[in-house]
């Protein structure tokens, strides 16, 4: 019995002491654990400007982070960025923070580094019992280039004449590859593109003055090259004023009845509101919200200049409302809402085959709410055609076309009270002036004869 006894005592001891050699087994397995921490380090260049800013993203999910670091090499020398110590969470635990995102900015001639070629190298390690306690290590090396001088912009065109609500070219030479460049026309960047000449530095921009923009508007031209600096550039130019037609528009009960049943689903109103109520939606929120769908269609232009002297205009036509006409809306001869028309509407016989006014590729052809079926075609270099309200749509999307070609009918789609053409021609995501692009003249001294002065044809 007594026997018995010591036995069952010994396996008293035993079993914990197994458990607790068996539970420092585990905790030494888990505590040894050998993967890197993860290191990413996100960068839009390898080029690193005046004032970089690095994006580093940490994170180790088995023993936490123990330490970030990192260093930029230049000319032998190690210029420390960062340095950061992680709390442990204890012993046992290892570290308190599993992951993090990091940023670090610096200033490469506060730092005394100079321009050139550079080496960034980081070290991220964890809490593992690995390597002697020291834990995991994670170490990466980044050729950068360190680029802290603008780049240099020479305008190479002469004679920037713009009119209130039209446009113009600018043609200048960067002095290096830049990641934007354009035209500054108050607050609004038309991007440059270059491809156009022998020298590939050389890039043109076409761009806009809005119609309520005038002289005073300051233009000039930037250039951000990769590493973020930026060049800027004065423009010489001039302004001309213009003044806008003022005009009414009565709206009738009979209109009202006539157009507004087919809006009634294309705007948020509530159920059992009046045509009017209906209206005065469809010609506010409707048309801010179809002028958004514009930008995103001309967001993009084929880098190409599919277009070709002047502009057609539709044959026998006659002008029927003008650009940035100022219309006042009258109901029961009170006013009720303010517009600006950004087009030319031209009437002709009822649906009238509608000629593509240039070279270009369809980019658009739908209904687009209040201007009823839509074709929209890219010139090249953000230059676009907009024909409206059509009856009929001859063309379809990525469809390239030549000047003359039939893209539609004119109709009374849309917000049209008759048959007409609602023509506009846009830079990018600005309306201009029509009538510029439909003279000849204007179009050989404003814009190719710039192109030529430069050797191309």
């Amino acid at each position: 019995m007594n026997a018995k006894k010591k036995s069952f005592r010994g396996w008293l001891l035993i079993i914990p002491a197994a458990s607790i050699v068996v539970a420092l087994v585990v905790l030494t397995i888990v505590r040894m654990e050998g993967k890197p921490p993860e290191l990413t380090l996100e960068m839009t260049s390898p080029a690193l400007g005046r004032h970089p800013t690095l994006a580093i993203r940490v994170a180790d999910a088995q023993s936490g982070l123990r330490k970030v670091w990192v260093g930029l090499v230049k000319d032998g020398q190690e210029t420390v960025l960062l340095e950061k110590i992680f709390p442990a969470a204890g012993l046992l635990s290892g570290g308190r923070v599993r992951e993090e995102n990091i940023t670090v900015d610096f200033e490469p001639e506060a730092e005394g580094i100079k321009d050139g070629k550079a080496m960034l190298r980081l070290v991220v390690r964890d809490y593992s019992w690995r390597q002697w306690g020291k834990g995991n290590v994670n170490y990466q090396e980044q050729e950068v280039i360190i680029d802290t001088r603008p780049p240099a912009i020479d305008v190479l065109s002469r004679n920037h004449y713009f009119s209130q609500g039209g446009a113009g070219l600018v043609i200048y030479k960067l002095s290096e590859a830049c990641a934007t460049s354009g035209v500054m026309v108050g607050e609004h960047l038309y991007p440059g593109t270059g491809g156009f000449f022998k020298d590939q530095a050389i890039h043109m921009a076409l761009a806009a003055v809005d119609h309520r923009q005038g002289p005073g508007t300051d233009i000039h031209v930037i250039a951000v090259d990769f590493a973020g600096n930026q060049g800027r550039s004065g423009l010489p130019h001039l302004i001309n004023a213009r003044r806008f037609k003022q005009d009414k528009i009565n709206i009738s009960d009979s209109f009202l009845d006539w157009k507004m049943p087919e809006f009634v689903h294309q705007v948020g109103v509530a159920a059992g509101s009046s045509h009017l109520e209906i209206f005065l939606e469809v010609n506010g929120a409707l048309r801010r919200e179809n002028y958004e769908t514009l930008t995103h269609v001309t967001a993009r232009s084929d880098p190409k200049m599919y277009w070709e002297g002047a502009f057609l205009r539709l044959a026998g036509a006659a002008n029927r409302a003008g650009f940035a006409d100022a219309r006042d809306y009258l109901y029961d001869g009170k006013v009720i809402d303010h517009q600006t028309h950004l087009g030319v509407d031209l009437a002709s016989v009822a649906q009238s085959p509608v000629p593509a006014a240039n070279h270009g590729k369809v980019v658009m052809a739908d209904a687009l709410g209040i201007y009823g079926r839509t074709v929209v075609i890219d010139h090249g270099m953000g230059l676009f055609s907009m024909y409206a309200h059509l009856s009929h749509i001859g063309v379809r999307v990525g469809q390239m076309v030549k000047m003359g070609d039939t893209v539609g009918k004119t109709g009374r789609t849309g917000l049209a009270g008759g048959d007409h053409l609602h023509f506009s021609i846009l830079v990018h995501d600005s309306f201009v002036n029509p009538v510029e692009w439909w003279d000849e003249q204007w179009v050989r001294n404003n814009i190719t004869s710039k192109i030529k002065a430069l050797g191309q044809p």
